[in-house]
């Protein structure tokens, strides 16, 4: 199958072509980091880690970009209440935010641009929108973005004129800066005495001041990609659904208005919320859960990434406790899977062995297609998921018949898992536990056909002890940890 991705900008799912064959730019908005990131970002994060994981297992060169907002409201305030310079409140956010990024198995993008260190590109970006007249200064002396001047506006969002009216007092922009339309977004704000306070105000032709939430993007993704390869416009560019309006309709206007192309990105994809128990994630709501809540409760990440895969991208998800149970009920019928195939019998004896082998093989060819099949369809995690848990009770089954736990099932299985990267977390505690394991069940089964049962149950105790479950079948004896 070809790649099929759904685009937000022709509400359909089409065919992925990128600008330049066997390459992808990626830029997928980051955090604001004003305080630590909730788990609700960190679903965006994760289904982008998905896509580029996907996109490289498919043989395309990806180049990631990921920003940082170190200089918006939120960073100002936050600094100017604790009485420190914004870098200094924003640098350890940041690297609290990497920290989340590891926990979670998320890919390190190949750029993090933050916003103060682009400002010479951002300032080049609004001079190039004033000489072409779609920008104007302000009363006030900040620079304005004239909407009406950009007819393409809309085109993302589909908001009609109307609709676009009653927003802008809102979310077209909360500044109360003067401007010749209520619907137009600000590129670069006048210094305030709080932006000077911190540090966050810088010299330009047009008046000192700061950069506008929206420039940023569009300074830092155009300035890194034309470095790269030479291009104005992206391939794929990912955020949350709230981005939509405004912000990815703002960035639309301002770069297709300064580099004369009709599009800044060939495919805009978007992730939908994440809700807690049925309400979407804030603080006003008290159920604001970061990453870093669920790691120090002992949440594996895979547990996690599991449970996120279960939901395609772009349906809402709810997070409780029952389904977190559920995600880590089946992280572990994965590892106890994964366990046995490393330890599983590497020889076979007699024709039912032979076939289950090729029953083991076949399933294993089956997993490949249809794992691929899922998430080529715009990136349908859940399709992938259930191949993946179909090979698993295939594989089961073919073991329990005598089946050799051959290189095409291992190989197969680890490249599925490998892109999801939801096995279980290896603690320190169970380096070797698997082959300990096998040497004990040896032990317990020489014991029970030298009819000495006394040693087998202290054989079994002694594994139920380090959280060992054995269970016997037809097919000889299988186990499973916690």
């Amino acid at each position: 199958m070809t790649l099929r991705l759904y685009n937000t900008m022709t509400r359909e799912v089409g065919d992925f072509v990128p600008l330049t064959p066997g390459r992808v730019s990626l830029y997928t908005c980051g955090p604001t980091i004003w305080n630590f990131a909730h788990i609700g970002n960190f679903r965006t994060f994760l289904f982008e880690d998905l896509l580029r994981r996907w996109l490289e297992a498919s043989g395309f060169d990806v180049f990631h970009i990921m920003n940082l907002t170190d200089v918006d409201d939120r960073t100002i305030q936050a600094a100017l209440k604790a009485g420190v310079t914004l870098r200094e409140h924003v640098e350890p956010y940041a690297q609290a935010f990497f920290a989340d990024r590891d926990y979670l198995r998320i890919r390190s993008a190949h750029a993090y641009p933050r916003a103060t260190q682009f400002i010479a590109p951002m300032i080049s970006l609004v001079e190039s929108l004033l000489a072409k007249g779609v920008a104007y200064r302000g009363d006030d002396g900040s620079v304005y973005f004239a909407i009406a001047r950009f007819p393409e506006y809309g085109r993302l969002s589909q908001l009609d004129q109307r609709e676009l009216r009653s927003g802008a007092s809102g979310r077209v922009s909360s500044d109360e800066y003067a401007k010749e339309d209520a619907r137009d977004f600000v590129l670069w704000k006048a210094a305030q005495p709080d932006d000077e306070a911190v540090g966050a105000a810088w010299d330009a032709p047009f008046g000192r001041g700061r950069p506008g939430w929206h420039l940023e993007c569009s300074a830092m993704a155009l300035d890194l990609v034309r470095e790269k390869w030479g291009e104005d416009v992206l391939d794929i560019h990912c955020g949350a659904v709230d981005l939509i309006f405004p912000h990815h309709e703002d960035e639309i206007a301002q770069s297709c208005a300064h580099t004369g192309k009709p599009d800044f990105a060939r495919v805009w994809m978007h992730a939908e919320f994440l809700n807690v128990r049925g309400t979407k994630m804030s603080k006003r709501f008290g159920n604001y859960t970061t990453a870093r809540d669920l790691q120090e409760d002992g949440t594996d990440a895979a547990a996690l990434r599991l449970f996120f895969f279960q939901t395609h991208y772009r349906q809402k998800l709810d997070l409780n406790d029952e389904s977190l149970g559920a995600a880590t009920s089946a992280l572990r019928r994965l590892g106890d899977f994964a366990a046995r195939l490393a330890t599983g019998p590497g020889t076979v004896s007699g024709a039912v062995g032979e076939g289950a082998t090729a029953e083991l093989e076949g399933a294993a060819k089956q997993l490949r297609e249809q794992f691929a099949a899922g998430l080529d369809d715009d990136l349908n995690a859940p399709r992938a998921l259930a191949a993946l848990f179909d090979f698993v009770t295939a594989g089961n089954r073919a073991l329990d018949r005598g089946a050799a736990a051959c290189a095409p099932a291992r190989d197969a299985f680890d490249w599925a898992t490998g892109i999801l990267d939801i096995l279980p977390t290896a603690r320190e505690a169970d380096a070797g536990l698997a082959t300990w394991v096998e040497e004990r069940i040896q032990a317990r089964k020489a014991a029970r056909q030298a009819r000495n049962f006394a040693e087998a149950d202290a054989i079994r105790d002694e594994l139920a002890a380090k959280g060992v479950t054995l269970e016997d079948g037809p097919g000889g004896t299988k186990w499973r940890a916690g």
